[in-house]
């Protein structure tokens, strides 16, 4: 491992809850017309996070692919952005296209460290193999029609070739995740993914958690118990805190009912509890393109950097 690693190493497994929390937005590669976003765009946002007002310490940017939307395996622009801005990075590696796919991921992410050298790889906090995967491919996924998803062993063939990949390139030693849903992580069957990776990226959103009362007033304690069950499973390991967040536009879930308001005390409840004390990346500064239109996560406008309700924690 080299030396200028075991530091980043060592700080997720310690320092990080602390004082040196990581914060920062999700982002995804389309912007929510459905176009391409560019490196103009995500520069702006990036810039946009780091000016909030009444927010502050929004320095870092999880992506879901290492890939340039609308190319086969060209990295993302968002890391040239992320250099221009001093933007930190999970990257994300998608892992629920098969295999070739996420050759291609690995391709695009040696070809930007390559190419961007150490500008790019001294700004990763991680690296993320697959999103949510494991859920989607679960009996609760696909009666949820989430998509395609990934099984455990083939999560666990794919962090293996990432490090066979990186070993001996300036990637090497970055610290490797993989992000999922706490009614996943929990699953016996996915214990070797645990073992494959140096920390857990943990998605939990209490609004979309209908099998009990779910109303706003219930979100923080939907919201730990969630959190407790992925520690239980974590074997020591740090988890993160990679989505979270509630909608202000979208339809009613059992109790739990978008509205600004509600969005607001979800960021003043949970939020305002989590930032500067754990590593968390919040859902979402804008919209990207979703497949259902009606519902928004953002705390802010696409072609407006005001927040939609005020973000100080008092």
């Amino acid at each position: 491992m080299q030396v200028r690693y075991l530091a980043i190493v060592l700080g997720v497994l310690t320092a990080t809850s602390f004082s040196q929390a990581i914060q920062g937005f999700n982002y995804g590669s389309t912007s929510n017309d459905g176009s391409c976003q560019s490196y103009g765009g995500f520069k702006g946002l990036f810039e946009r996070a780091k000016n909030l007002p009444g927010a502050s310490g929004f320095t870092a940017a999880r992506l879901y692919t290492s890939i340039q939307c609308g190319t086969v395996a060209e990295p993302t622009e968002a890391y040239q952005a992320a250099i221009d801005t001093d933007t930190k990075i999970l990257v994300g590696l998608w892992a629920s296209a098969g295999r070739d796919v996420f050759e291609d991921e690995l391709k695009a992410l040696i070809t930007a460290a390559r190419t961007l050298s150490t500008a790019f790889t001294d700004r990763i906090i991680g690296i993320s193999v697959g999103s949510e995967d494991l859920y989607r491919s679960s009996s609760l996924g696909i009666a949820n029609n989430a998509g395609e998803g990934a099984t455990a062993a083939e999560l666990q063939g794919y962090i293996g070739w990432l490090r066979d990949w990186t070993r001996g390139t300036l990637l090497e030693g970055i610290p490797i995740t993989h992000v999922d849903t706490w009614n996943a992580w929990m699953r016996p069957e996915n214990r070797g993914v645990i073992e494959a990776i140096d920390f857990l990226g943990h998605n939990s959103f209490p609004y979309f958690e209908n099998a009990m009362p779910n109303a706003i007033e219930k979100a923080s304690d939907h919201f730990w118990f969630a959190v407790g069950v992925t520690e239980s499973v974590a074997q020591g390991k740090p988890v993160w805190v990679t989505e979270t967040g509630w909608p202000d536009t979208g339809p009613v879930h059992r109790d739990a009912v978008p509205s600004l308001e509600n969005a607001k005390t979800y960021w003043k409840t949970i939020g305002c509890s989590l930032f500067g004390k754990r590593n968390i990346f919040w859902y979402t500064l804008v919209d990207a393109a979703m497949t259902n239109s009606d519902l928004s996560f953002a705390i802010t406008p696409a072609y407006s950097a005001t927040p939609k309700f005020d973000l100080a924690c008092y």
